[in-house]
């Protein structure tokens, strides 16, 4: 998140709270946003500081590049790249797709030079920190390991 005049006044209390109280957040020291990895290797959670529940799946396009090249010198072109990122992002994001925009997410897809990625995103309300405990441990039964 860019714009801290978006951050609720009650983010401070309610990142303290998440913190205290689920343990594995990526970064306990960011103002900004907590991150999560979900059981799901792909998929990651977040509760940004403008109060919003995110539930993300991505690819880094010079990850997807390595991958896909295997080792040859073969250049992949930007436009092939972003064609396979977005195949291989469309694999991930289908299993959980209709479960999150039926829980009321909005589906965002993102794209730029380094990544591609897909983000289900729904409002929280930081007033209610028991709530939103229980949003997140639900989001968590959502994405079972795939290990």
């Amino acid at each position: 998140m860019n714009e801290s005049s978006n951050t609720s006044p009650l983010w401070p209390q309610a990142r303290t709270y998440l913190a205290n109280e689920i343990h594995g957040w990526l970064d306990i020291h960011s103002t900004d946003a907590l991150t999560l990895p979900l059981p799901d290797e792909d998929w990651l959670l977040e509760i940004t500081a403008d109060g919003k529940l995110v539930c993300m799946a991505g690819y880094d396009l010079e990850d997807m590049k390595s991958m896909l090249s295997d080792g040859t010198p073969e250049d992949l072109g930007t436009d092939e790249l972003a064609k396979q990122a977005k195949f291989y992002l469309q694999q991930t994001v289908s299993k959980h797709r209709p479960k999150l925009l039926r829980q009321g997410f909005t589906e965002r897809i993102e794209m730029n030079e380094s990544h591609v990625a897909a983000h289900y995103e729904r409002p929280v309300d930081f007033g209610h920190l028991a709530d939103l405990h229980q949003q997140i441990k639900t989001c968590l039964t959502w994405f079972p390991g795939s290990r």
